[in-house]
């Protein structure tokens, strides 16, 4: 027995309140179903991104590879291998080095089926439309692989020098949030920010990310918990009129007067208690000697990137 079935047989809840569309058939052949909210999708939107940075603190907390390594460590690296992508000129290259973040990632228990569509479902794919004009011969002059039409007698399509430079484009992107999503999934974000501060960047930096990182989640349940209240005292349909958007309107004046209220609160307490402007974490940065061998392994691998690519070039 599921363990839904077994609290709606003790608390003796109609079957029909715990369906999640009341009165149709799944496959849609009865009854009118209706376009969600685009507030409510927007608000489900913000959960889900809620549960994406509770999972990445989970995955930050594992006992993986990266997650031993010092943050100032992996920081440094992955500027390094950053630096050494973008100067890599062949495909080959950059593909090896994807295998290589594929690796670490499974290395550091990460789901690599959850960070491979963490990182080509958002930038490399809207890059790849970017560029996708510039592989047709209008734009870039070349020799022509696949002939979509024909003008005064001459072949145009997608040209061989156009794909090349648009999938060196798209790799190198994917490559790159590659590095910056395994920083942010192995590193627990006040260890990350007190590794950035120790390596140089502006306090007032740390400051700003550190405060909009925290207070946005805070903010967001904020909104949620005011639609909430505001549907659950709704009777019937929601209404698109003007008391809607009288509602949206005063909501969102609501929420700026809370949100500056909150920040000056916030850091009063912050300063009555000793802070001025640097991250301080309970456990203190220490080099080690799996410290020292990532660090090393990190320049022999930019290396490689760099000698490797020339290699192909030539």
């Amino acid at each position: 027995m599921s363990e839904q079935a077994a609290v709606s047989e003790r608390v003796q809840v109609p079957q029909w309140l715990l369906q999640p569309e009341l009165g149709m058939c799944p496959c849609g052949c009865v009854g009118k179903r209706k376009k969600g909210s685009y507030l409510r999708k927007t608000l489900n939107g913000g959960a889900g991104l809620l549960r994406q940075v509770m999972f990445s603190d989970d995955t930050a907390r594992q006992d993986g590879l990266l997650q031993r390594i010092d943050p100032r460590v992996k920081f440094l690296s992955v500027i390094v291998l950053l630096v050494a992508a973008g100067l890599a000129r062949n495909i080959a290259t950059l593909v090896a080095v994807y295998a290589v973040t594929l690796a670490l990632a499974a290395a550091s228990r990460l789901p690599v089926g959850f960070f491979v569509k963490r990182v080509w479902l958002f930038v490399p794919i809207f890059t790849g439309i970017m560029v996708l004009p510039a592989t047709l011969s209008v734009v870039t002059h070349g020799d022509v692989v696949l002939t979509l039409w024909h003008w005064h007698g001459r072949a145009e399509g997608f040209t061989s020098q156009g794909l090349t430079s648009a999938g060196l484009i798209v790799s190198r992107v994917a490559v790159s949030i590659s590095l910056v999503v395994l920083l942010t999934l192995t590193t627990p974000w006040v260890r990350l920010l007190a590794a950035l501060r120790s390596v140089g960047v502006p306090r007032i930096f740390i400051l700003i990310i550190g405060m909009a990182y925290r207070y946005i989640f805070l903010l967001l349940n904020t909104v949620t918990d005011m639609y909430q209240a505001r549907t659950s005292r709704t009777i019937g349909a929601a209404k698109h009129d003007g008391g809607a958007r009288a509602f949206l309107g005063a909501s969102g004046g609501a929420l700026f007067g809370k949100a500056n209220q909150l920040s000056e609160e916030v850091h009063q307490a912050m300063t009555a208690r000793g802070y001025r402007g640097d991250a301080k974490t309970l456990q203190s940065f220490r080099l080690r000697g799996l410290d020292i061998a990532a660090a090393l392994c990190c320049a022999a691998l930019a290396a490689a990137i760099l000698i490797g690519d020339h290699v192909l070039g030539s």
